[in-house]
């Protein structure tokens, strides 16, 4: 949807994607829209960012996320023989461990210490006495803009070397960023303390959003409903914070043009 008048033009974007790998939604939009010459000045982006009262919080940047599979093998064998097997299931341990025992940073200003979580670990063998052939794990890295992508990938790989052979495979889903456009976060601020009668926290906590494609083309900040039931069984949204939520986003559209 979009308004256009002889000074400037408004743009409703809502697409689908967000939650998987993103190759339908925003990111082929914002091309599209770039090879026809459209220009973006601004962005707001309506995710959730609010935990539990309307207006306690905005976001101006997010975390990047990578995604990790981790496989290792062995040799499968009995356990009373040790010596004639390989179990892939110590160097697992150790390598895991790795990534765990000292932290990637001491976080930033705007974003906390980056993490490690180890969401899974798969061996798939249903007898006690047997040691398996093959072991695997998936993890995540949540990391903020000390370090990009590609070296986050580079910090997992030194640790995981000295342990022996592996297989890794890893999808970079996003690059941390920061947005520092002073006019663009004083407008939202100020527009949802005058409606809400709450000042916004600045953060950038919480997981990865369509954000993360738009800030490669203009300012963007993050405002929207309360996330309290986000993915929860009967999510939902009390009907007098949407009203609240239009009159923010009005007041934000008239002091930006306004400026």
């Amino acid at each position: 949807w979009r308004l256009e008048t002889g000074d400037f033009s408004i743009s409703l974007l809502i697409t689908q994607d967000e939650e998987g790998i993103a190759i339908n939604g925003t990111k082929p939009m914002l091309g599209w829209l770039a090879e026809r010459g459209e220009v973006i000045d601004a962005c707001i982006v309506g995710e959730p960012t609010n935990p539990e009262v309307l207006g306690e919080m905005a976001k101006v940047g997010r975390r990047g996320s990578v995604n990790f599979h981790l496989a290792v093998e062995g040799k499968q064998g009995h356990v009373a023989y040790p010596e004639r097997a390989e179990n892939p299931i110590t160097r697992m341990v150790h390598m895991l461990h790795a990534l765990k025992a000292e932290p990637m940073d001491a976080g930033t200003a705007y974003f906390p210490p980056s993490n490690v979580e180890i969401t899974t670990v798969d061996v798939g063998n249903p007898t006690m006495n047997m040691i398996p052939a093959r072991a695997t794990a998936t993890f995540n890295v949540r990391f903020n803009n000390l370090h990009t992508g590609a070296e986050v990938v580079a910090w997992v790989e030194e640790r995981l070397k000295p342990h022996g052979a592996y297989t890794l495979t890893h999808r970079i889903s996003g690059e941390a960023f920061l947005t520092e456009d002073a006019r663009l976060a004083a407008v939202v601020v100020g527009a949802v303390k005058d409606i809400t009668g709450r000042t916004p926290a600045l953060s950038t906590t919480g997981g990865t959003s369509d954000a993360r494609f738009i800030r490669s083309y203009c300012p963007v900040l993050e405002f929207g409903l309360v996330g309290e039931s986000m993915h929860k069984v009967d999510e939902k949204s009390a009907i007098a914070d949407l009203k609240t939520l239009a009159r923010v986003y009005e007041t934000v559209l008239d002091r930006y043009f306004a400026a």
